[in-house]
């Protein structure tokens, strides 16, 4: 139930975002707020719960957060306001999944969501018995492990923002370098010797994160403002999935290779998968510059506008089509005239009735 509730959540908030924020600039800063707060959750968990559970007892966590969530709940029903039924039914169709998972830039973007998060994914379960192991670590010290991680996350959070703002034209870059850090910081996790040398990889895989996360989640958004109908439930839909293959095999197959292999095999293996996957992210080096098509539903989904909201952009494309021809002929040309919807019909009606007078 706590899946199902997370993935309703995660999806239809950051689609949300997604869609409330269409410039490039707002969305990534909006985006990178949100994964600041859904990594707030992930890190400060475990001493959250443990502190709790050790003064409080172990149903005090779950209440504490089940009111939290009936509060965001209600908050979410005032703040939000729906749809109407007829807004609803003349919105426009979006993309089938199916089709979103075989275009090869959202499976290359899925791909790397996936392979940055296997170490955060795989270490949480087997880190404490590891540290306990090799290094007498102490309970306060298991618990604590991740909470300093947090902050080099929103650092990374913060920088790739502010570069994304001033060269957009890199994001892929962003993510590639967090891939290559992520690889580096598990390669050296093994080596450490105490709790304090161990904070240092640590942080540097969730920086890591917060780059690839930041770059790569407005890139989703804007591959489907291209490239498909801007509807963007589907394909949040799909980097949700991504994260939940990392920490579905997370507790399964960690857990078999460090009892077969070892620990350090596999910090080795998730850092060599992170730095090898790195340079699939030039194919995304081209992503800025292409352009959404006009005829996207014509052309993606195989069929003519639909409903109310369809019917005007069509008409709004042809009309601006048709005026810039006539100003192109000598004819003067309102730009208002298309500012609303009845305004556009009449003048686009009598195009049609006098296109003769007109040639």
């Amino acid at each position: 139930m706590q899946g199902l509730g997370s993935a309703f959540a995660d999806t239809s908030g950051i689609a949300m975002i997604a869609d409330k924020y269409t410039e490039e600039t707002e969305r990534s800063k909006a985006l990178g707020i949100a994964l600041a707060f859904i990594s707030f959750g992930s890190l400060v968990a475990p001493p959250f719960g443990g502190v709790l559970y050790e003064f409080a007892g172990k149903r005090v966590p779950f209440i504490v957060l089940a009111c939290i969530c009936f509060a965001d709940g209600l908050l979410c029903f005032t703040v939000l306001k729906p749809f109407s039924n007829r807004t609803r039914e003349n919105m426009p169709v979006g993309t089938p999944i199916y089709r979103l998972m075989i275009d090869p830039y959202i499976a290359v973007v899925a791909g790397a969501l996936t392979t940055c998060n296997i170490p955060l994914a795989f270490l949480e379960p087997t880190i404490a018995n590891w540290m306990e192991t090799t290094m007498n670590a102490t309970e306060w010290e298991m618990g604590l492990t991740w909470l300093p991680s947090f902050f080099p996350h929103v650092l990374g959070v913060y920088i790739t923002v502010k570069l994304a703002a001033q060269y957009p034209h890199l994001q892929w870059f962003y993510g590639a370098l967090g891939m290559v850090i992520i690889g580096a910081s598990s390669c050296t996790v093994p080596a450490c010797k105490n709790f304090g040398q161990l904070i240092a990889p640590l942080c540097g895989i969730c920086f890591g994160i917060a780059l690839v996360d930041t770059a790569l989640l407005p890139t989703l958004a804007f591959l489907v403002d291209v490239r498909h109908v801007s509807v963007y439930g589907s394909v949040y839909a799909i980097a949700d999935i991504s994260y939940c293959v990392a920490y579905a095999l997370g507790p399964i197959v960690a857990g078999q290779i460090v009892h077969n292999l070892g620990f350090e095999q596999l910090n080795l293996g998730m850092g060599l998968a992170n730095m090898l996957y790195a340079p699939a992210l030039l194919l995304l080096r081209n992503v800025c510059y292409m352009k959404p098509s006009h005829s996207e539903r014509d052309i993606l989904l195989e069929e003519g506008p639909k409903g109310l909201y369809d019917t005007i952009k069509m008409e709004e494309r042809k009309g601006t089509s048709q005026g810039c021809s006539l100003a192109g002929n000598g004819l003067p040309y309102d730009e208002n005239s298309l500012d609303t919807f009845g305004e556009h019909e009449q003048s686009y009606s009598e195009e049609k009735c006098h296109g003769s007078d007109y040639n």
